[in-house]
């Protein structure tokens, strides 16, 4: 008898689920705001923090990749003794696990990183690849919200600047599914 209301339960629990999202060539565009910390090196390491704004975009290549891409720009002013800006524009491949309107998904990009500031150097420019892991929670086909995370790596200047991480909050506006 247990078995039996068992493979009910899964059988009715399934039957009532939505059905995942995901779709080739759905296009989303969105906002996101946040906190940078950039680890500068040299003689001893400081971290310097901020806040900063950007957009993202992707573009869905299957049901389980997607292109990325996304840009923001900021100030770090909590650990230096000047502020400093920090501008970023990534692009690569996602790889989107879609299970109802919670959406887990890790990227991997490549772009360049410009850095001004007298507290860090004057003008730099690197290149640089960007990891990030986010969760998105779909409202309904059009809105979405989330939190992202990305852990950048620079190809030039790791004595330098070893480490730069960011968090945002995200909202977005999906359409062409």
């Amino acid at each position: 008898m247990r078995a039996a209301l068992a493979a009910l339960v899964a059988v009715a629990a399934t039957s009532v689920s939505a059905s995942a999202g995901a779709v080739e060539r759905e296009n989303q565009i969105g906002l996101e705001l946040g906190v940078p910390m950039l680890v500068l090196g040299g003689n001893k390491n400081t971290v310097a923090t901020g806040a900063s704004a950007g957009l993202h975009y992707t573009y869905g290549l299957s049901d389980a990749f997607n292109l990325v891409a996304d840009a923001d720009s900021g100030v770090l002013f909590l650990g230096i003794p000047k502020p400093a800006t920090l501008t970023h524009a990534d692009v690569g491949l996602a790889y989107v696990l879609d299970v109802l309107r919670w959406v887990p998904w890790g990227a991997a990009e490549v772009g360049g990183y410009g850095l001004t500031g007298d507290s860090i150097g004057g003008g730099t420019f690197l290149p640089g690849a960007a990891l990030a892991v986010g969760l998105d929670y779909r409202f309904d086909r059009s809105w979405a919200a989330g939190i992202v995370v990305r852990e950048h790596l620079f190809f030039t200047n790791l004595n330098l600047f070893p480490s730069l991480t960011e968090g945002f909050l995200r909202v977005g506006y999906t359409w062409g599914w």
